[in-house]
Parts: C-alpha cells; sequence; structure tokens
C-alpha cells in the first residue's frame, strides 16, 4: 500500500497523511540496484567515465610524488633548471587532470539526461494504465514530486555521488598505500581515526534513510496543497479562504523546513567527525614527522611528500558524508518511484475465447461491487444488480443521492473492476476483450466534464478514431449544441486552458457530450450530461441527441425528467440493486420510490 493511502481532511480542506518510516530491512544497495535495467543501455559511456575519473584522481597523487623529488632533489642541490622542470611537470599534471574530469562530465552528462527521460516517460506511461481506484487513493501531488524532484535526484545520483563513491574509495586506498611506503609509522598514524569514521558513517547512513524519506513525502504534501490550491483558486477566493489556504501551507513548510534542519544537523554531525578526527591525526603526523627530519630519520622531501599525500586525501575523506548523503535520498526516490510501478496495471483481460451469453445489447450479470479501500464489515455499494439494456435501446438510469448510479456507469468501460458477476456487451464479457478494444465500443461522459490543455477540436476529437476530420467534428458540435466554438477568438483551435476553467460549466459540459458522441459510439455511458445547461440549450441538446440515441445502446444517469424521457424505459437504483425497471408512466403508476423522487425533482426544477 502506498504511503498516501491514508488520508484525512482537516478544516483546511487540506491533506493531512501519515508519514512512515523507511521500510523495515531497507537496504540502499538492494534498492539502488533496481535502477540498473534504466542504466544498463548507457553502461559502457559511465564505466569509461568512472575510469578516467580514477585515473583523474590517481592523476592528483603523482603531485606528492613530484614535491618530493623536487624538495630532495634541485631544492636540496641548488638546482633552478631542475626546480623549473619540476614546476612544468606539475603543471602538465594539473591540465592533464582538469582536461580528465572535463571528460568525465561530457560522457556522463547526455546519456544520464536519457536515463532520467526513459524513467520519467516510463512513469507516466505507466500512470495511464493504473486503475481509477489508485488514483483515488494517491494524491496528485505525490505523484508530481515522484516524477519530478526524485527523478532529479536520481540523475545526480547517477552524475556523481555513484561515481565518486568509487573514485575516492580507489584514491583513498591509493593514498593510503603511497603513504605507507613512504613512512609506515606515520601511515598507520592516520589509519587510526578509521574505526570511529566508519562506525559514525554507519550510524549516520540509518539515521539519514529515515529523515530522507520523511522530507520527499513531505514534498509531496506541499506539492499537493500547491496544485489544489491553483485549482481551485476560485473557490477559495470565491469562499474568501486565502487565509486559510495559506496557513495550511505554512505548517507544511515548516513542517518540510523541520526535517530539513534535522537533515543538516545529521550531515553538520558526521561532517565533525569526518573533519576534525582526520585533521588531528595529520597534526599529530606532522609533529612526529618534523622530529624525525629534525633527527636525521627522515628525508624533508619524504615528509613534504606524506603530507602533500594526506592533504589530497582531505576531499575525498571529507565527502564522505556528502556521499553518503546523496546515496541515502537516492535510494529513497528509488523506492518512491518503484512505489509508483510496483502497482498493478489494468489487466488486459480474460482471453479472447471466453464464453458468450444469450442476448445482445448491455447487460449486468448479478454485479456486485466495493471499493477495493472500503471496511470489510461495510456493504457493498452494488449487490446483485440485473440489468439488460437491448441493442438499440437507451435505459435512464434513476436514483436517490449516493446509491451508486456513478459507481454503476464506470463499471462499463472498466474504470472500476467488478468485484462479483459479470457485464457484457452483445453477450460478450467485457473482461474478455482487451481495454483498448472495449474503450473503442463504449464512450464516456461524466457530469463533471474533464477538458486538457489543448485546442477546443483537439479535447473533442479524443473521443473519435484515427482519421477523424472536420466533418465528425462539426457534427459532434451540432449534436451538444456546442457551435459555439467556431465564435471562439480562433475557432475550434483556440486553447480553451487548464482544466478547460475559461469556459462556463455549460459549455464544458457540451464539449465533454460532444466528445462522447464524436465517434459514433455503439455503446454510449451519460452521467447526468445536460446537468449544467439551461433549460432552452437543455431542449435544443435533448432534440439532437435523440437522433443519436437511435443508433446506439445507451445507459444516462438522469437527475431531472426531461432527461429521463429520453430514454425508452428507466431502471431506479436502490439499496444497490434494480428495483425496478419500466418506462417513466409505468413506473410513477406503479413504484411508490420512483413516484416520490420524480415529484421532489420536479419541485425542485420549478
Amino acid at each position: 500500500m502506498s504511503t498516501t493511502d491514508a488520508v484525512t481532511k482537516d478544516h483546511t480542506g487540506t491533506e493531512d497523511r501519515a508519514e512512515p518510516p523507511a521500510p523495515a530491512g531497507r537496504s540502499t544497495v538492494r534498492s539502488l540496484l533496481r535502477l540498473w535495467p534504466y542504466v544498463r543501455p548507457v553502461r559502457a559511456r559511465l564505466f569509461t567515465a568512472a575510469f578516467v575519473a580514477v585515473v583523474a584522481s590517481c592523476t592528483g597523487l603523482v603531485f606528492p610524488l613530484v614535491m618530493k623529488w623536487m624538495v630532495d632533489g634541485p631544492v636540496a642541490g641548488h638546482d633552478t633548471r631542475g626546480v623549473w622542470l619540476g614546476a612544468l611537470y606539475l603543471l602538465l599534471l594539473g591540465i592533464a587532470e582538469a582536461l580528465l574530469f572535463g571528460l568525465r562530465r561530457w560522457l556522463v552528462a547526455r546519456p544520464l539526461a536519457g536515463v532520467e527521460a526513459a524513467m520519467r516517460a516510463d512513469l507516466f506511461r505507466h500512470l495511464q494504465r493504473l486503475p481509477v481506484a489508485f488514483h483515488d487513493r494517491w494524491a496528485s501531488g505525490q505523484l508530481l514530486s515522484r516524477g519530478t524532484t526524485d527523478l532529479m535526484l536520481l540523475r545526480m545520483f547517477l552524475a556523481f555521488p555513484l561515481t565518486f563513491l568509487l573514485v575516492n574509495t580507489v584514491t583513498i586506498l591509493a593514498g593510503i598505500g603511497i603513504m605507507l611506503a613512504q613512512e609506515w609509522t606515520l601511515g598507520l598514524l592516520l589509519l587510526a581515526p578509521a574505526a570511529p569514521v566508519i562506525v559514525v558513517c554507519w550510524l549516520f547512513e540509518r539515521r539519514y534513510a529515515e529523515v530522507a524519506r520523511r522530507a520527499q513525502d513531505q514534498v509531496g504534501d506541499l506539492t499537493t496543497v500547491v496544485e489544489e490550491s491553483v485549482l481551485g483558486i476560485r473557490i477559495i477566493k470565491g469562499f474568501g479562504r486565502h487565509r486559510s489556504q495559506a496557513h495550511a501551507f505554512r505548517e507544511l513548510s515548516r513542517t518540510l523546513r523541520g526535517t530539513e534542519l534535522a537533515k543538516a544537523r545529521l550531515l553538520a554531525t558526521i561532517w565533525v567527525v569526518i573533519v576534525t578526527l582526520p585533521e588531528l591525526a595529520i597534526g599529530a603526523a606532522l609533529v612526529l614527522g618534523t622530529v624525525q627530519v629534525a633527527d636525521g630519520d627522515l628525508s624533508a622531501g619524504t615528509l613534504v611528500a606524506f603530507l602533500s599525500t594526506a592533504l589530497a586525501l582531505r576531499w575525498p575523506v571529507d565527502s564522505i558524508g556528502f556521499l553518503l548523503a546523496m546515496s541515502q535520498e537516492a535510494a529513497t526516490a528509488t523506492e518512491r518511484y518503484f512505489e509508483v510501478m510496483d502497482s498493478e496495471p489494468e489487466s488486459a483481460g480474460i482471453s479472447a475465447g471466453a464464453d458468450r451469453t444469450d442476448g445482445g445489447g448491455l447487460r449486468f450479470h448479478d454485479v456486485r461491487f466495493r471499493y477495493p479501500d472500503a471496511p470489510a464489515d461495510t456493504p457493498p455499494v452494488l449487490d446483485g444488480v440485473e440489468l439488460h439494456i437491448h441493442p438499440g435501446e437507451s435505459m435512464a438510469l434513476v436514483g436517490a443521492t449516493g446509491t451508486g448510479k456513478t459507481t454503476l456507469t464506470a463499471l462499463v468501460p472498466r474504470l472500476h473492476e467488478v468485484t462479483s458477476g459479470r457485464i457484457t456487451l452483445n453477450g460478450e464479457d467485457i473482461t474478455a476483450m482487451p481495454r483498448e478494444e472495449l474503450r473503442t465500443r463504449v464512450a464516456v461522459a461524466f457530469e463533471e466534464p474533464t477538458l486538457f490543455s489543448a485546442g477546443v477540436g483537439e479535447n473533442v476529437l479524443m473521443g473519435a478514431g484515427e482519421g477523424a476530420g472536420e466533418a465528425e467534428l462539426d457534427r459532434a458540435l451540432g449534436v451538444a449544441q456546442a457551435d459555439f466554438a467556431h465564435a471562439l477568438p480562433q475557432g475550434t483551435a483556440t486553447q480553451v486552458g487548464e482544466q478547460g476553467l475559461s469556459l462556463s460549466g455549460g459549455q464544458r459540459q457540451r464539449l465533454a457530450l460532444a466528445r462522447a458522441v464524436v465517434g459514433s459510439p455503439r455503446f454510449l455511458v451519460l452521467d447526468d450530461p445536460l446537468s449544467a445547461l439551461d433549460v432552452h440549450t437543455e431542449a435544443a441538446v435533448e432534440a439532437a441527441l435523440r437522433r443519436v440515441l437511435a443508433e446506439t445502446t445507451a445507459l444516462i444517469v438522469a437527475h431531472r425528467p426531461s432527461t429521463v424521457l429520453l430514454a425508452d424505459r428507466v431502471a431506479l437504483l436502490s439499496g444497490g440493486r434494480i428495483a425496478a425497471v419500466g418506462t417513466h408512466h409505468e413506473l410513477l403508476r406503479t413504484n411508490t420510490e420512483y413516484a416520490h423522487l420524480m415529484s421532489g425533482i420536479e419541485e425542485d426544477d420549478r
């Protein structure tokens, strides 16, 4: 289960999510190894870059050896030409080191940008295949942070910390070897801090992993609040809730700030230990080495080379804390990424050879449905629904608020999966056909129309197959009485803006209806498609829609008598079951619940 499953709402309307600790038995290496399928195609360049970086770093260890030769040779012998030659060697070594590090950067830049792009594309593709139930549970901000911040952390890790964990390890081992070869007693003295540093790093890694995970989850929560505040700006302004939203944002920001400060404190602690202990060891080696030089037991050049090597190892040693911190953040980002990627996508179907059943049209066979995250002791939303909509027939679905009408319509295109029972189209179980095929047969229009940041025409033609053009677009706009689209500044190419908020509610609903009918679907599922229309526009749409309904099999959720009258028959949904089926006039005469429901609606309309 995702880290965002447990969601409660506070008085501000924002989501308050429990923040879990790092997973039990968590292994940083095991987490990071899951990146290998993405890294494998570019492994040659990455391995080459790592080798180049190792050579560049080891080149820096040659500097002390050149300095030893200069001090014990040309400097001691007052050889000016030798000093200039040594200076030339140092210059050439410096240029070589710089060029090698530049080559490493060039080698990793393009392939790692490709790795990040591939992971982001896979995440987006997978999100499109995940069931609606997954998206109902997960906050959009959490998904956004995984597709942006987390992937950026992974690219940075692959570009720098991953390489330099190897480079610095090789450099430290090579440097220790050089120092032991020059003067083993001083070398052992510098190795003394190794044991406490290893213990501190182990403790740091465990504690930092928990804090890093908490910080990244909180970034997702903060992203959610920002996104909801932008999309819901009209509600916030309309109800004067900007202060409460600002308060919620400040609280989350303050919480994230505290977590980031906790990360900084942990990093500061390990830096104190990693920097202080080696510095003390270098100071002790300097004192002991100076005494040995004074006693004639050690040459001045050897001491200079020894100390220069020790100082050259300062950055590889000091960076341990920084590299471990980035590795932990990368491991956490990897876990968060694969939390989504490991979620089961929608199944493709049972098999092409599934049994067919008698009866065409759209049929519900003893359908039961319970939301996956609903408590086990709660009754199902739908409980034994039996309903048959004959080919070419339109059926209105009526019921009190909360009886499961929208849920029932969502089962037809398999936005949710039935808990038990079956749904068939022309006798074929919908689970027996690929989802892509099912959704070309069934067109839907929801009560809350969703439009994308694209042109009006693009939004409508999303409901059509390949090759649909202006003729189909004009026909659908005419059916939905959405000819206003031609009067927009750029006609049907006009960008409608995010969520289509630049249009009125009625305009958005008409465009959504046009999208549903543009492909001339064999089955049509409409969830109260005319709720946002005024009386005159509704009448015009109904007149045009009757011609479309005559050529398709339709299930229409209806809340108005005028919409009910569009259908050939009416089904009353009550208590999770179909309580009655008949024409509108029959049910008014024979069913008290239906008559009461319709009379209440008519009274509301008046």
